[in-house]
């Protein structure tokens, strides 16, 4: 029943940060990704007989490609792969199973927080057994056999229903269909006091959760309205559609503007919370105010003991280097350590592994624990529902008390999206070109400390990841970052993020963009964007 079908390379099949992502239409193309499976699997070893997990986040073009995978399981050797039902299975969630069912790994079809339909995006990305994104050294691998691949294998099986909880022989593996929240759901209930928040809801909390038409919209529904009472209506958009119902499932203040609209509103609910793509990503508003992601990982960190989860306290707090620095301040105060790491959170990983690291949180809304090996956006949502229901004090207060006792860390970032890659690579080419003559000089009438190509070196495996980043730091701990992201698909986004410290109480309620201005400024004179993007302002601000 094994077939080997003869193939030719594509050229574009290097892996980023989280997997292969392109076009909907570029996957179609005849074997594009079959070749991308096949290459995943010729760079594993052992895996005969094993299980491996398959999933996504419901996006266009998902089922066929679960259907290619499962076929290519079985004629690749694999005894048995798990999938979740409908093919849904959230980025969290697929983590939590490869974990708790010890299986070989898996394959995600996602990506993330981009759009989907027939012509927006797609992605294939491999979690290894730890149930984290593969690391760097086996992405490359991945890369190098897609060069060289000349054929892959499949079997000719009838396309099985995955709609369908059970399991069914075909092409000589087994195939169970699972129920793809309830392991999760299970494993939430383990972590937090669901009984506390079950009383706040009981007692009139309320929240809004916008699952964005995305993958976590079940998981969602199923906890925070079936375990936990919150009422009916509570979660909206909870049901996937292959296109997010057109909308961008990207949970920031432009993508999800009418949640932050109602929840500074008049009648606003004391809490309000979103998702993307994969549920891997969160928002975090409460009434009357926005909580950034760099603030939430760190307020979430601060509070992390009030969970049943936590209560024996962190090991560590790891955050990539673009993240404000606002959880460094909190693992000082906790005498633990705090590890700063490339963007991707297969960064993390080694980190959670050695038991160096419980919390782990990025700038770009990924928050997440030693719980799974992935970031994971409802996990965050129901922390803050533990520490709000077990303080007793609005999201607002926690806020204000955080920033009273640690300072604030007034933080944004400017995204250019789909820049021209010849401009946006000449543009950080010239940048790393002048870093070293940067320190000392002056702009905007601050002065320039330092400036550098941030490099990592990883304290569990030794392994040194270079050009991660452009930093230039100001006297008195301001700074700016230059990055080109790897998570998009079509030309180059161009990542600023602009820092400041404030220890000040009295001006920690100024509007951030004006307390970042001058940063702001200097971002554009030292790295000439609107020179080289032709863009007069960002895509986005978060």
């Amino acid at each position: 029943m094994i077939r080997t079908v003869p193939t030719k390379p594509y050229s574009d099949q290097k892996p980023g940060t989280s997997g292969l992502r392109k076009k909907v239409p570029v996957f179609q193309q005849e074997h594009y990704a079959e070749n991308f499976i096949q290459s995943i699997f010729n760079a594993l070893d052992g895996f005969e007989g094993k299980t491996l997990v398959i999933g996504g986040d419901g996006r266009f073009y998902n089922r066929e490609v679960i259907q290619k995978a499962i076929a290519m399981a079985a004629a690749n050797g694999f005894g048995k792969v798990m999938v979740g039902q409908g093919g849904i299975l959230s980025t969290p969630a697929a983590s939590h199973v490869i974990r708790k069912y010890k299986t070989f790994g898996g394959i995600i079809l996602s990506a993330s927080h981009n759009p989907g339909g027939p012509h927006e995006d797609f992605g294939i990305k491999y979690n290894a057994g730890n149930g984290g994104p593969a690391p760097e050294k086996l992405t490359d691998a991945i890369f190098e056999k897609t060069k060289t691949i000349a054929n892959f294998k499949t079997t000719d099986i009838a396309a099985i229903d995955i709609d369908t909880i059970g399991t069914v022989e075909a092409g000589g593996m087994t195939v169970e269909i699972i129920d793809p929240v309830a392991d999760y759901a299970e494993l939430m209930e383990s972590l937090f006091d669901f009984d506390a928040i079950r009383a706040n809801f009981k007692y009139g909390f309320r929240m809004r959760f916008d699952a964005m038409h995305a993958v976590t919209g079940p998981y969602a529904k199923e906890i925070l309205e079936n375990r936990l009472g919150a009422p009916n209506g509570t979660c909206r958009n909870f049901k996937p559609l292959p296109d997010f119902g057109g909308h961008h499932p990207d949970p920031n203040l432009v993508h999800a503007k009418h949640l932050y609209d109602e929840m500074m509103g008049p009648d606003a609910p004391d809490f309000g919370a979103a998702s993307d793509g994969d549920g891997d990503r969160n928002l975090i508003i409460g009434k009357g105010i926005f909580v950034t992601p760099s603030d939430s990982v760190a307020m979430l960190a601060a509070n992390a003991r009030l969970a049943p989860g936590y209560k024996e306290g962190l090991k560590g707090i790891a955050r990539s280097m673009p993240t404000s620095g606002a959880a460094d301040r909190v693992a000082e105060k906790l005498g633990i350590g705090i590890y700063e790491t490339p963007t991707g959170w297969k960064f993390f990983g080694n980190l959670l592994d050695a038991d160096m690291a419980t919390i782990c949180g990025e700038e770009s809304a990924g928050t997440g624990s030693n719980h799974v090996r992935e970031k994971d956006g409802l996990w965050a949502v129901l922390l803050w529902l533990n520490i709000l229901a077990a303080r007793g004090e609005s999201c607002k207060q926690i806020v204000t008390e955080h920033w009273s006792t640690y300072g604030r860390n007034y933080y944004s970032r400017h995204d250019y999206e789909e820049v021209e890659s010849d401009r946006a690579n000449a543009l950080v080419d010239e940048l790393r070109a002048k870093l070293g003559a940067l320190p000392g000089t002056s702009v905007r009438g601050m002065t320039i400390a330092s400036a550098d190509d941030f490099a990592y070196h990883d304290p569990v495996d030794g392994s040194t990841s270079e050009r991660q980043g452009i930093r230039v730091l100001f006297e008195g701990g301001s700074r700016v970052v230059f990055r080109l992201s790897g998570t998009g698909t079509s030309g180059a986004t161009l990542r600023v993020y602009i820092e400041r410290y404030e220890p000040d109480k009295s001006r920690h309620d100024l509007d951030t963009q004006v307390a970042l201005a001058d940063l702001i400024s200097a971002a554009d004179d030292i790295a000439g964007i609107r020179s080289h993007t032709g863009r007069a302002k960002p895509s986005v601000i978060t």
